[in-house]
This record gives C-alpha cells, sequence and structure tokens, in this order.
C-alpha cells in the first residue's frame, strides 16, 4: 500500500525532557489513521512537527516521498485541540480568510464558504461573531476552516471535543466522506469507541516512542487471548483441565454464561467447540476479542519498553 506520511527516526526533546524517542511509521493513503496514547505521550509533539510548527531534532519526514518542506504546508489541514478563531470576526469573513491563507482566491473561497456553510446547515451564523456562538457551533466553523482547501492530509487532534452526540456523528460522516474523497486524516483522540469506528490503521505513543503500529484487524488478533463467551444447559465441571472458566453467570432456566480460556496449544475454535459440546448442551460460542480500548488501557499500564 502506497504511504503518503513516512516518519523515520525522530527524536525531540525540550531541555531535559524527552518528548520522542526513535519513532517512526507509515500512514497510507486514503486511510484514517489512529495517533494514541495517553496524555504526553508525544502525540502533539509529532503532529506539530508535521506540521512544520516546531523542528525534529533527529530523523526526517517523508510527504508523498519528498522531504517534508514550505510546499506541503498548502496540502494540510490541521485542526489543533486547543482551537484558534478569531473571536471578534465574523463566521463568513473569517472562513473566506482562511481559505485565502491556504492558497485560494478570494473567490473560490467564498464559493466552498457558501457551499460547506449551506451543508452544515448554518447559513443563519454567516454574520455573527466567533465570541457569539456555543462552544459546539465554533467547533463546525474551525472543522470547515479545517477542510475548506481540499487537503489531501487532514490532521484532526481531537475532532469531537465539545460537541453532542449528534453533532459528533455529523463530524463522523463528514471524516468518512472526506477519505472516500481521497483524503488522508491523521486522527488523534481519547475516545476509543471512534477509533474502533473510524480508524483503518493505528499506532501508539506512551513515554515517548511507539509501541504499537498496524491495522486495527492485525492489532486486535494478535492480543486474543484464547478466551470465548459460551451460553450452555449443563455444568462445565468435568470439562478437560487444561480449559479455565474465568467467569461464571447464572442466567435462570438451567442456562449458564461462562468465560473459558483455551490452552495455548488449540487454536481452532471447532476443536474448543467440540470440547465443550461434549460436556454441555451449547447455544451459544462466541471468541471475545479483545476492544482498542482494553489494548490502550493494556499498553499504557506497562511500566518498560526496553
Amino acid at each position: 500500500m502506497e504511504n503518503i506520511v513516512e516518519v523515520k527516526g525522530i527524536h525531540k526533546s525540550y531541555a531535559k525532557h524527552r518528548a520522542l524517542q526513535d519513532v517512526s511509521m507509515s500512514i497510507p493513503k486514503k486511510s484514517i489513521f489512529g495517533l494514541l496514547g495517553p496524555n504526553g505521550a508525544g502525540k502533539t509533539t509529532l503532529i506539530r512537527i508535521i506540521n512544520q510548527i516546531i523542528m525534529a531534532d533527529e530523523g526526517e519526514i517523508l510527504i508523498d516521498g519528498e522531504k517534508l518542506g514550505e510546499k506541503h504546508i498548502q496540502m494540510i489541514g490541521y485542526l489543533p485541540e486547543e482551537r484558534g478563531l478569531y473571536k471578534k470576526m465574523k463566521v463568513g469573513e473569517q472562513l473566506i480568510y482562511f481559505g485565502m491563507l491556504r492558497g485560494l482566491s478570494k473567490k473560490e473561497s467564498t464559493e466552498k464558504t457558501k457551499k460547506w456553510v449551506k451543508k452544515f446547515e448554518i447559513e443563519g451564523w454567516w454574520n455573527k461573531n466567533i465570541e457569539d456562538l456555543s462552544k459546539g457551533m465554533a467547533q463546525k466553523v474551525q472543522f470547515i476552516a479545517t477542510v475548506l482547501h481540499d487537503p489531501k492530509l487532514l490532521i484532526l487532534d481531537e475532532p469531537f471535543s465539545g460537541f453532542d452526540p449528534i453533532n459528533a456523528n455529523l463530524i463522523k460522516d463528514e471524516i468518512l466522506e472526506l477519505k472516500e474523497n481521497g483524503a488522508t486524516i491523521i486522527f488523534s483522540t481519547h475516545r476509543m469507541e471512534s477509533v474502533e469506528q473510524l480508524c483503518d490503521h493505528i499506532a501508539m505513543i506512551n513515554h515517548s516512542r511507539k509501541i504499537l503500529d498496524g491495522s486495527i484487524e492485525d492489532i486486535k488478533s494478535a492480543y486474543k487471548a484464547n478466551e470465548y463467551l459460551v451460553q450452555y444447559k449443563g455444568s462445565l465441571n468435568g470439562i478437560t483441565a487444561d480449559y479455565e472458566v474465568l467467569e461464571n453467570e447464572e442466567l435462570g432456566n438451567e442456562f449458564r454464561k461462562s468465560l473459558i480460556k483455551a490452552p495455548n496449544t488449540v487454536t481452532n475454535p471447532n476443536e474448543i467447540l467440540q470440547e465443550l459440546i461434549s460436556k454441555v448442551e451449547v447455544h451459544s460460542f462466541t471468541e471475545k476479542i479483545p476492544s482498542i480500548n482494553d489494548i490502550f488501557i493494556a499498553k499504557a499500564k506497562e511500566k518498560s519498553y526496553e
């Protein structure tokens, strides 16, 4: 798969604080890439380096195979966690201004602004000052400013902050549509349910280092624990000793639900189901797949990545 961004051996320190240490990752074109990590892990530092707000101490970043430079600024749309709108400016004139800063002519910026304002059904806000808007309304304006110039690469830092569930879903739909239209999105958030819903690939940074990287599917598969949820009638008392009953719940009418851990030597679900069927009347059998939230918490708690 062709990559739009290649991060190679990035190091960054502030005085005695090490923000990033030898961080490398590849971001595929036309994908949604989740950049995850606890507060202070180094995510924002990497985002600022890609945006050329700060410079790395070592390493390099390639955009479309070329070393990151000034010419790439126009192809990037950046939504920072700390929003940056001018409170005294009116919505319409501010969006047109931001579009022109990103290389659009006044006519192009005006046309695109009108299109997005109509799409978000906020025509009535055109002549309102930013300071008169609610936080959620201002967030919509900030999002439009980020995507107005049709960037090939979007970097969204906590894009759902301040949104109610309805508007959060609106932004999710827009992110998916932007991907469908050819954009690549780097997406940083603490909302793991959004990562599950939107991301194709993720990388996790903790204590300045990358500790996890890959497709959602591959990572979840790698962290499976050979555990199965079983609903059944009967008793598992006679189950082979190599099998472990981790959880057990009485459901009534002789039904029970248990979490079973199979031995690592047995990975074929058919073999596991066969063992269970020999002991109980099985009504449902599902492999327990860890969520990205489960994996995030487990990795964040690790003490060392040496």
